[in-house]
């Protein structure tokens, strides 16, 4: 299975306008927020992408993604349903191919020398199924998240068989339904905002989209839930981690994260050491 085309949704009503802001990349390089995160799709060998807007919101976009503009396709979401409609106003892009979804209000670092959704695209590509990128996430932190359910897969390091997906569960819920083996106590697998997705996904998010009053809302964590119990659907603890820019201090402790894995890491400690010593 190889991934030729990527996704990445943007027009959440109060989340448009983050990748619109901007970041210093590793090598120091001032980039918008979105500019990083096609650096990371195109980093996987992927050249087709689509972005999911508000109505009128193409342009600034086109600006935002600098040197990769030629590469992007844009789909409006007026009427908005939710973030499982979202995905599906690129249904006739992607077709009856697997593609790779991203989530525009995430910042993604890399620990290896592969980015994020190269790791996952191998992973799906090797295994011939979806599979969704994770990280180990604090229990006090899950009510932000959905969380994946499963079992380890043997002889295959951070790959883990999906059971079961709930979109921001309490702790109850977890410590009942979500405990996976060989996790610290206290955290849980929690979703990356990054997935590679097959046709089968879509056609749960269609049917579940058909199927619910016209004021509901479509979410994408009960399609995987319900691709969970009908055919292989796996989980990979990508060797990286994301940053939500949309919290409260998101866009500067994923500043943060990216300059002390760059060129620049003994200027920032230094400067962090010298700034905590003067408080």
């Amino acid at each position: 299975m190889r991934i030729n085309k990527a996704v990445i949704t943007a027009a959440g009503e109060y989340h448009s306008n983050l990748p619109l802001q901007s970041v210093v990349d590793r090598s120091g390089n001032r980039r918008t927020a979105l500019r990083c995160t096609l650096d990371e799709v195109v980093e996987a060998g992927i050249q087709e992408i689509a972005v999911i807007v508000r109505p009128g919101q193409s342009a600034p976009y086109l600006s935002a993604a600098e040197s990769h503009a030629s590469r992007l396709v844009f789909f409006e979401q007026d009427n908005p349903r939710g973030y499982g409609d979202a995905i599906l106003r690129a249904s006739d892009f992607v077709g009856d191919e697997a593609f790779l979804h991203l989530v525009s209000d995430h910042l993604y670092v890399s620990r290896s020398g592969t980015s994020c959704a190269a790791q996952l695209c191998e992973v799906a590509a090797r295994h011939e199924c979806a599979v969704s990128a994770i990280q180990p996430t604090r229990e006090n932190e899950i009510v932000f998240f959905g969380t994946v359910g499963g079992t380890p897969i043997a002889q295959h390091d951070r790959l883990y068989e999906v059971t079961t997906v709930v979109e921001k569960p309490t702790p109850t819920i977890a410590e009942q339904e979500l405990i996976v083996a060989g996790q610290r106590a206290g955290h849980y697998l929690c979703l990356f905002g990054m997935h590679v997705l097959t046709p089968a996904v879509v056609k749960l998010l269609r049917s579940n989209l058909d199927s619910s009053e016209p004021d509901q809302t479509v979410d994408l964590t009960s399609s995987l839930n319900q691709l969970a119990q009908s055919e292989r659907y796996l989980a990979f603890e990508v060797d990286g981690t994301r940053h939500n820019i949309s919290y409260k201090y998101g866009l500067t402790l994923a500043q943060l994260a990216i300059t002390l894995g760059g060129d620049d890491r003994d200027l920032m400690l230094t400067e962090l050491v010298n700034l905590l010593a003067r408080q």
